[in-house]
């Protein structure tokens, strides 16, 4: 494994890591805790979960996730070997389930999402606290392009980072960071950072995959010049890089096969999208799911790339990724494609 120093911070994180919100619905406790043991023992020291997870998002799971990997962290043991991540959820969006009544990013909202995500994990402190998505509406989860509105937030940037700073202050957050964000949200932060004395964010998860390189066009360049790196989710654009979904297939147990929400990598562009980069890999000889990964974890505004799986079969052969460097002539192909099918699916 390899390891990388966040900008800005003392964090080393691996660079691979361990995506979660699949536990507690497609993962039982006893596949949580066995991912964690394989994960660790492989070298991967970024945990990261969220207070919403697992998802789809229900009331009658909300906060498994963090509990699991909470009872695992109780019987394993070496808190301080790892870096863990959570994330405080935005406003209600699409008639999920709201975590508390009236869900915001104030002070309110994020102390109480912070004692429960604590009190789930077993854990005095969280190495990275995230804001899981913005406070107003803007381009995110799937949507690619900006919709002008009216509508300004009640709450605003200052306010959700100066409750931060408090927490922060306190000792029950190490770093924090951002999620689902736009450039102009990053930039906002920092400038909100700088002029008020508060801290700075020093990451961003966003989604990051062939299917997905909107992060290129504005957030890299913010990545080179202010050191906010990428934690890239979504690699796999929920397995459909792994050409399992083609033709129209519903593998059984899978997530979109269980899910119907999951349609941003459904459509005809990215599954045309999807064939042609398995083509490539078969080809080359590749894993098509390697492949993938190894061009998200090549990037250089990548800091760690975060690994999503339901089986520990699919989670070794993503670990495997590590040991996959891509040829110049695959990486042409990719980018041929890619002029084909630049944003087959944000």
């Amino acid at each position: 494994m390899h390891y990388h120093r966040i900008p800005h911070s003392s964090l080393e994180v691996s660079t691979l890591g361990l995506g979660t919100m699949t536990f507690g619905e497609q993962n039982s406790e006893a596949d949580a805790h066995a991912q964690l043991d394989y994960a660790v023992s492989q070298g991967i020291n970024l945990i990261d979960v969220a207070e919403i997870y697992p998802v789809p998002p229900r009331p009658e799971t909300q906060g498994l996730t963090e509990t699991f990997v909470g009872n695992w962290l109780a019987k394993h043991g070496s808190r301080e070997k790892l870096v863990l991540a959570s994330k405080v959820a935005g406003p209600t969006r699409n008639n999920d389930s709201a975590v508390r009544p009236n869900q915001a990013l104030d002070r309110k909202n994020i102390r109480d999402a912070l004692h429960d995500s604590l009190k789930r994990l077993q854990t005095d402190y969280l190495d990275l606290y995230q804001l899981h998505w913005p406070q107003r509406p803007t381009n995110c989860f799937g949507k690619l392009g900006y919709e002008w509105t009216e509508t300004q937030p009640v709450i605003t940037l200052l306010e959700t980072l100066e409750a931060l700073s408090e927490f922060q202050r306190a000792g029950k957050i190490r770093y924090i960071g951002v999620s689902n964000e736009t450039p102009f949200g990053v930039m906002r932060y920092l400038h909100l950072a700088d002029k008020h004395d508060l801290p700075r964010i020093v990451t961003i998860q966003n989604p990051y995959s062939l299917l997905n390189r909107s992060f290129e066009v504005g957030l890299a360049e913010v990545t080179q010049y202010e050191g906010v790196e990428l934690l890239a989710y979504s690699s796999l654009a929920f397995g459909t890089l792994t050409g399992k979904y083609l033709n129209g297939a519903k593998p059984a147990g899978a997530r979109n096969t269980l899910f119907s929400r999951f349609t941003r990598y459904s459509g005809e562009q990215a599954q045309n999208a999807v064939a042609a980069y398995v083509d490539i890999a078969k080809r080359h000889q590749l894993d098509p799911a390697q492949m993938a990964l190894a061009f998200v974890r090549r990037q250089p505004f990548v800091a760690s790339t975060l690994l999503g799986a339901t089986t520990m079969e699919q989670l070794r052969t993503n670990v495997e990724s590590l040991h996959v460097e891509l040829s110049e002539e695959v990486l042409a192909d990719i980018e041929a494609v890619h002029k084909v099918y630049t944003y087959p699916a944000p």
